[in-house]
């Protein structure tokens, strides 16, 4: 009986979704299962469960099953990649076998014929198979294994210019390819690929932390060829050896269960001591941009934020290190402001995220369009609002200080460790201190926090000494007391954490820190000004109230706040 016809049978689905489902599977080219829980008509594990009642086989949970590492050395890898199978156990005499499709037949005599015993099936999760077999032989392990030990392609110097290497592309293709789905499966940010000289490393950097992508050891051997292929991919000289290069690649891709999305990856390849060095920055260009209700402002925050990006004129600033997320709070309240009656320009290096409605232009250094050059040029197309990228040298800050003065709102960001470093590091680029006091409006400083996965998070009191002073008599008094304590499941990759939120210090300027500003004070004397004028909402209470409200850990909210 065919899966459709069991789920039917069962009441799991109707004729009408099972229809549906098996249209959208054909063009799609994904399992039955997986469609239905991307239309939301039944989940996976639904699904997987009601085939094993069919059959009278066991469902098994695969992060919650204790795996013998001798029964899945019983199995050739080959037959573990081809079959999509893994061996779990033995029991009495026989080779216990997790599988998604236990309808075909073939699997189970080849299975039976490898293992040299008798063999049962059990039903278990496709993607917790998969889960499981790149654990135990790393990402683009089938790949490698197919590839061989003595005559893989390496692409050493010259990649296109054979006919054995073009024979092998192929191969290389599809390593590749599945080094990059798999971080995007992982909901990576970044693709750190790093030559030593006996290893080649790949990590992936996952809310904000690096982790090691689990590939095979002998995936050093193809080093050329991966850095060859995405040179192809990226249009760049695959030649040049001994100069940096950036490019691009845009990549679609469906991950099982949603919809297809359409990936700009960011790529720098850099000379170093072993090979080249290789990072990609992937963004998702079909991703809804959020709006400013979606960031986790604090309510008190946002609408001071709100009112700061809605004034007719005057520079707002977003500061934090790389990756603090200050380019997402800019498109989001981008996205809040811009109408039908406002013309808002960007000038950006590069263009992550289109906004409808909002004219994007970007930086070109060949070219000489930089970040100053674009500011000078967009005035004479009579913007309200400007966002330049990032204010990073003295003729941008004081292009942006001049398109203020012109009647413009100013959005930027910088690289600061706290709002009130913000005036300090204008000065430093010589802007003079009336300017830098009469045209900045606002400050908002941030960092990201990891969310703690709600799918194994756990809640206790506070351990003595865990907390600051600060943090126990602040939000968590009005709260039950409890903080959250990350565990580890299969949904975060057993990290404890899923996802991040920002964390937000907003510096509203008023004349007591204008007047600092004026004298060229530190940024400790600005911060004193601010707080007499409850102008300012310190980043450590905006991360004492996400973790009063169990959306963070204590450890993870002091370490952000201690960098600050």
């Amino acid at each position: 009986m065919a899966l459709g016809a069991i789920l039917l049978s069962q009441g799991l689905v109707t004729d009408e979704q099972l229809e549906q489902a098996l249209r959208e599977q054909a063009a799609a080219g994904e399992r039955l299962e997986q469609t239905l829980a991307r239309l939301g008509f039944a989940r996976t594990e639904q699904v997987m469960r009601a085939l094993a009642d069919e059959l009278a086989m066991p469902f098994l949970r695969l992060d919650e099953t204790e795996i013998d590492e001798e029964a899945v050395r019983a199995v050739p890898p080959r037959l573990v990649f081809k079959l999509r199978a893994i061996p779990v156990r033995f029991d009495s005499g026989r080779l216990v076998v997790a599988t998604s499709d236990p309808l075909r037949l073939d699997a189970f005599d080849q299975l039976r014929m490898a293992a040299g015993m008798p063999v049962t099936l059990v039903v278990a999760d496709d993607e917790d198979i998969g889960i499981q077999i790149r654990s135990r032989f790393g990402v683009a392990g089938d790949v490698l294994e197919a590839l061989g030990a003595g005559d893989a392609p390496t692409l050493e110097g010259k990649a296109e210019s054979s006919e054995t290497d073009t024979a092998s592309q192929a191969s290389v293709v599809r390593l590749v390819n599945d080094l990059l789905f798999e971080a995007i499966r992982e909901r990576a940010t970044d693709i750190h690929i790093e030559p030593y000289e006996t290893e080649l490393h790949v990590r992936y950097r996952i809310d904000g932390i690096m982790s090691d992508a689990g590939v095979p050891p002998t995936i050093h051997r193809f080093r050329n060829a991966i850095v060859s292929r995405l040179k192809i991919m990226a249009s760049l000289n695959i030649a040049e050896k001994r100069r940096p290069q950036d490019g691009r690649i845009t990549l679609k891709q469906r991950i099982p269960g949603q919809k297809m999305q359409e990936y700009d990856l960011r790529l720098s390849v850099i000379p170093m001591l072993y090979g080249e060095g290789v990072v990609l920055r992937i963004l998702s260009k079909s991703a809804v941009l959020v709006g400013l209700d979606e960031l986790g402002m604090p309510e008190g925050i946002r609408t001071r934020w709100l009112d700061l990006v809605t004034r007719p004129h005057g520079i707002v600033l977003v500061t934090g290190p790389t990756g603090s997320g200050k380019s997402t709070t800019l498109y989001a309240s981008l996205k809040q402001i811009v109408t039908g009656e406002v013309k808002a320009i960007t000038v950006e290096d590069p263009v992550e995220y289109h906004v409808t409605g909002v004219n994007q232009i970007q930086v070109n250094h060949q070219v000489g369009l930089d970040f100053a050059a674009g500011l000078r040029a967009i005035l004479r197309h009579d913007p309200d609002i400007i966002m330049i990228g990032e204010i990073r040298d003295a003729e941008t800050a004081n292009a942006a200080v001049q398109a203020s003065l012109t009647g413009h709102l100013v959005l930027s960001t910088m690289h600061t460790n706290d709002s009130c470093g913000a005036a300090t590091r204008l000065l430093d680029m010589g802007v003079e201190p009336f300017l830098v006091a009469s045209t900045v409006e606002g400050v908002l400083a941030q960092r990201l926090l990891r969310r703690v996965c709600r799918s194994c998070a756990v809640t206790r009191p506070p351990r003595d000494g865990e907390l600051p002073r600060d943090f126990l008599v602040g939000p968590l008094l009005t709260s039950d007391g409890l903080v959250a304590e990350s565990v580890g499941c299969r949904e975060c990759r057993g990290s404890g954490f899923r996802g991040r939120i920002g964390c937000y210090e907003l510096l509203t300027v008023d004349e007591l820190s204008r007047a600092e500003i004026m004298k060229r004070a530190s940024s400790s004397a600005v911060e004193i000004a601010a707080r007499k004028g409850q102008n300012l909402t310190a980043l450590r209470e905006s991360a004492a109230e996400l973790v009063a409200r169990r959306v963070t850990t204590a450890s993870e909210a002091l370490a952000a706040v201690k960098t600050a």
